[in-house]
């Protein structure tokens, strides 16, 4: 069994639990696809069986959040789950925060959040946090493609969406638009809508999974990847199949190679001319 499941994740659940909950209904190794925050919810792609290899493909795809941000307090998870570090700040207006919204579009510099995934030194960054151990992370490079301000949702918590490269920290555009207004902010609320080709609106809850449903909702893997496709002859197939290559005349790149008889087997790799196959899926 292979392919994706389009996880709607509930908040307050971890995405581990989600992904545990899919390989007991398909007794096959699973895996997400970018992980969230027990506290956001929305879409978790999760690969099965073979399509757990797809796994460096996803995380470089696009994605869309609806964040809440609060403002006037601080957090040491930079998210309304942590300890609370201060509170009392002021709260900015809607104009003020339109002023800055510039700043964070395009490609920027961002420090992630210490309670975080982060690997440090061969340990999780969040691992490291709740022991107290000090450390020090690096800023990194991020591409966000827009960010809009859509409402005020309370007197100190306004709503966004934002679209962004993978890898973006959400929490830590809360942390740094509260700084450039001259107070602080944390992160109330998270929701992902879109990861790459996954959507909210056709992505599914874990408790409404059964052993005897679950296949209605398994999306083929070859139907979540962009790259044109290739039907080789049986001859060349078979060539392939036993890691030959074969001269096939079409532009240098990657494609979604479908065996001699029709049947979707993985990724193949064109270069010079040459074609070889790459990534086993099927």
């Amino acid at each position: 069994m292979t392919g994706f499941i389009n996880v709607n994740k509930e908040q307050g659940f971890s995405s581990a639990k989600e992904v545990a909950k899919i390989k007991f209904l398909t007794k096959t190794p699973c895996g997400h696809m970018g992980t969230l925050d027990p506290m956001a919810s929305g879409v978790l792609p999760v690969a099965i069986g073979n399509a757990t290899r797809l796994f460096d493909y996803f995380l470089s795809k696009n994605k869309t959040y609806i964040a809440v941000f609060k403002f006037g307090v601080s957090y040491d998870t930079l998210d309304t789950t942590g300890n609370l570090l201060f509170e009392g700040g002021s709260v900015p207006s809607v104009k003020q925060i339109l002023s800055v919204l510039g700043n964070f579009r395009g490609e920027i510099e961002q420090l992630p959040p210490k309670y975080s995934a982060k690997n440090v030194n061969g340990k999780r960054g969040y691992q490291l946090a709740r022991k107290g151990i000090d450390f020090t992370l690096s800023p990194k490079t991020v591409k966000i493609n827009s960010v809009e301000l859509l409402e005020q949702v309370s007197d100190d918590e306004f709503s966004f969406k934002i679209d962004c490269g993978g890898g973006t920290y959400i929490r830590s555009i809360a942390r740094d638009m509260g700084e450039m207004l001259g107070t602080c902010a944390a992160m109330s609320g998270l929701s992902r809508t879109r990861s790459g080709v996954f959507t909210i609106e056709n992505s599914v809850q874990t408790k409404f999974l059964t052993a005897e449903n679950i296949g209605q909702y398994i999306i083929k893997t070859q139907d979540v990847l962009s790259f044109d496709s290739i039907y080789p002859t049986e001859r060349e197939a078979k060539r392939l199949l036993n890691g030959l290559t074969v001269e096939y005349a079409s532009p240098d790149g990657t494609y979604k190679f479908f065996d001699g008889y029709g049947e979707f087997y993985g990724l193949a790799e064109i270069k010079s001319n040459i074609l070889k196959v790459k990534t086993k899926l099927c």
